[in-house]
């Protein structure tokens, strides 16, 4: 177990006790030598943890402290590094930027171990960047399907036809080659998949479909065919 592991777990662990905890009952838990608990214990009252306590007895944590709602442990530290990768190379140009300040965020929060895997920059996501299509407004669409606002999208399908739709949103789809908006169409009476990169136009109408967007996902996580692709 890694040292930012262990010192997570350590205070778990003396957060949940009613009594001192000796180092060899922690270390025999975390598959370490009693040395180790040592060692990491000072570490922990060096960054201000307040654990009491000493060798031979046992350590408490004292009263009234708690962890910063942002912990987490190494893995999920090392997770939110790669989706925020991941959201970089989105054709999205406000959710990239949103990323990076998500990053900035989590890193003032956490303790320094925990940070390391945040600032060391270890996980990338390799690839090509998607392109944004320069008619298409992201954000117009994700708070379109937060709203439960229909959409009229200009579209182009697999066989070149134009067609115009009223589309009631419900999701997005990030693929590496482009961006698919899941909605419902109104025209085909059923849930499709448009291709972002296939839009020449996208407008909000001020048309709402309220409560019906969790009704809609529903749908489609149960397998409502959408192999028309706009169709």
């Amino acid at each position: 177990m890694r040292k930012a592991s262990r010192l997570f777990e350590i205070i778990q662990t003396l957060r949940l006790a009613n009594h001192p905890i000796t180092a060899q009952q922690m270390a025999e838990k975390l598959e370490v030598t009693q040395r180790s608990i040592y060692r990491d214990i000072a570490a922990l009252q060096a960054m201000r943890v307040p654990i009491e306590g000493e060798r031979g007895i046992g350590y408490i944590l004292r009263p009234g402290f708690h962890l910063p709602p942002l912990m987490f442990t190494p893995e999920e530290t090392e997770a939110i590094v790669l989706g925020m990768a991941l959201t970089k190379r989105t054709a999205d140009r406000e959710l990239r930027e949103a990323s990076a300040r998500v990053l900035d965020k989590i890193a003032a929060a956490l303790p320094d171990p925990l940070r390391e895997a945040i600032i060391s920059r270890t996980l990338y996501a390799w690839g090509r960047v998607a392109e944004a299509p320069e008619a298409i407004d992201f954000a117009m669409i994700r708070r379109a399907i937060r709203d439960e606002e229909t959409l009229d999208i200009d579209y182009v399908n697999e066989q070149q036809q134009a067609t115009t739709r009223r589309l009631r949103p419900i999701a997005v789809i990030h693929y590496a080659e482009s961006e698919v908006v899941v909605a419902w169409c109104e025209l085909r009476e059923g849930i499709r998949n448009f291709r972002v990169d296939r839009m020449r136009d996208c407008r909000a109408t001020g048309a709402h479909f309220r409560r019906e967007g969790d009704r809609l996902r529903k749908l489609w996580v149960a397998g409502w065919d959408t192999s028309g692709q706009g169709g």
